[in-house]
């Protein structure tokens, strides 16, 4: 059985001026294109984990893979992981989620 969870950082104009990232909300999904696809969908401000922006322009996601077999009555996992950028960010907007998410320790 396959799960897939995400964290991430995202990328937005503050209501304050300028722009600014913030980390997502965890999200999980039996598939990896459905988790991309309700991140997507989240570009709408609900993505945001709290900050509050004016809009969001995109943002990086941080994509597990979780797999689980059962064997003798227990339960073993693995996991892979890959990041992933959604919305419309430039090459600057990115690295800079980048750095962003290594100081937010996503």
């Amino acid at each position: 059985m396959k799960k897939y969870q995400s964290t991430g950082v995202v990328y937005g104009k503050l209501w304050g001026g300028g722009f600014g990232g913030y980390p997502a909300r965890k999200l999980e999904s039996k598939t990896k294109t459905g988790l991309i696809k309700k991140a997507e969908k989240m570009l709408d401000g609900s993505l945001d984990s709290g900050m509050g922006f004016e809009y969001l322009k995109g943002a990086l996601l941080s994509i597990e893979e979780i797999e689980t077999i059962r064997k003798n009555e227990k339960d073993y996992q693995r996991s892979e992981f890959e990041s992933c950028f959604i919305g419309e960010l430039d090459e600057e907007e990115q690295d800079f989620l980048i750095e962003s998410e290594i100081n937010f320790a996503i």
